[in-house]
């Protein structure tokens, strides 16, 4: 067969296999409805765990490489869980015949929100002076109208969240009101004035992007305001979800944020920084490839195309920003110092230490 004919056979084989997979989106659409009719989780744990177990072995005997085999079950499980979890998001309607305001909703977060949202049956409005959204209310100005909603969400910029937050408590709103930023410190003035006018407040951070399609294995995190209702209200909007929700107090959340993004963004950014300030080894790097180097840049690309601004707010907004950055920077000298030293044995302790912290903290996660 000519070179022509191999590729249109492989043509055809991607035909197939997308219609298997499309076939396949169908069958879990039954399974999520059975699941929810019997009261059944959306993930079983196990069940994947057979089928994974299950692919390797039929890769094997296939002649098909068995990690590519659980790649690609993989790959299909999570498109499954996708589609089941949508599926009981709305089928639960918790926003039916109840109206949602989302103020900056032209933003990447604040669109997620709207959509979220949408598809648990609220009608959704977006006030944002960027303009409108295709497909749902739109007001240039949340401060002309009622603001009557039965939910209110705060997804602005931290450097406006905090007056418009100040804002909303002046207007005194009947319906829940949470705001959705990376940092709370600097909300602090805004929340204490909602829940000092009475609003039924609190606060929220979704610990993942704009691009997120499953919430499993990922984490909401809830600051209690010292409001137990609107902590219910808010936690509901995800109990649908395979998302782990987490409720901790402004201070928590803000001093553990400073290690889990302050830190790691930091990281990155020297990293990269590193490399765009090499000089000529820069081209050459671009060539050379490890495991480690690799994954490594592939984290930091990641980084580097994130918001310049959302990233500078995260590090200097938060009141206990300070401290990550200067373990960092104790971390670093005490590592160039052993190679200045010839320091082997204080180097060696850095990776031992290292190493059991990872361990205790692997062990400490719950199982997948």
């Amino acid at each position: 067969m000519s070179l022509e004919d191999l590729r249109a056979r492989l043509d055809l084989l991607d035909r197939r296999l997308l219609e298997l997979v499309a076939e396949r989106q169908s069958i879990s659409t039954q399974v999520a409805e059975v699941k929810r009719a019997t009261g059944q989780p959306t993930r079983d744990f196990r069940r994947e765990r057979e089928v994974l177990l299950k692919a390797r072995r039929d890769a094997e005997a296939l002649g098909v490489s068995p990690a590519l085999g659980e790649a690609l079950l993989g790959a299909l499980i999570r498109g499954s869980l996708t589609t089941q979890e949508r599926s009981r998001v709305a089928a639960q309607g918790r926003g039916s015949g109840r109206r949602a305001l989302v103020i900056g909703g032209r933003g990447k977060m604040g669109r997620w929100f709207a959509d979220f949202m949408a598809s648990q049956g609220f009608e959704v409005a977006i006030a944002d002076p960027a303009g409108e959204l295709v497909g749902y209310e739109w007001l240039p100005d949340w401060r002309q109208g009622e603001l009557d909603q039965d939910i209110v969400v705060v997804a602005t910029p931290l450097q406006i969240a905090n007056q418009v937050l100040a804002e909303i408590a002046g207007r005194r709103p009947r319906g829940l009101v949470f705001d959705i930023g990376s940092l709370k410190t600097p909300l602090r003035a805004g929340l204490e004035a909602l829940r000092t006018a009475g609003c039924r407040a609190t606060s929220i951070h979704p610990m993942f992007g704009p691009d997120t399609e499953l919430l499993s294995g990922r984490h909401v995190i809830f600051v209690d305001l010292g409001d137990a209702t609107a902590l219910v209200e808010a936690r509901a909007l995800f109990g649908s979800t395979m998302a782990e929700l987490v409720t901790m107090s402004l201070d928590e959340h803000d001093r553990l944020i400073a290690y889990v993004l302050g830190l790691s963004h930091a990281l990155n950014i020297a990293f990269f920084t590193a490399l765009a300030d090499s000089g000529e080894a820069a081209p050459r790097l671009a060539r050379m490839s490890s495991t480690t180097f690799d994954a490594q840049l592939d984290l930091a690309t990641r980084v580097a195309g994130e918001s310049p601004e959302l990233y500078f707010e995260i590090q200097s907004l938060n009141s206990y920003g300070e401290e990550a950055l200067q373990a960092l920077q104790a971390a670093v000298a005490r590592l160039c110092s052993a190679v200045h030293e010839r320091d082997a044995a204080a180097f060696k302790a850095m990776m031992v230490t290292g190493r059991d912290y990872l361990e205790v903290r692997r062990a400490a996660k719950p199982p997948a």
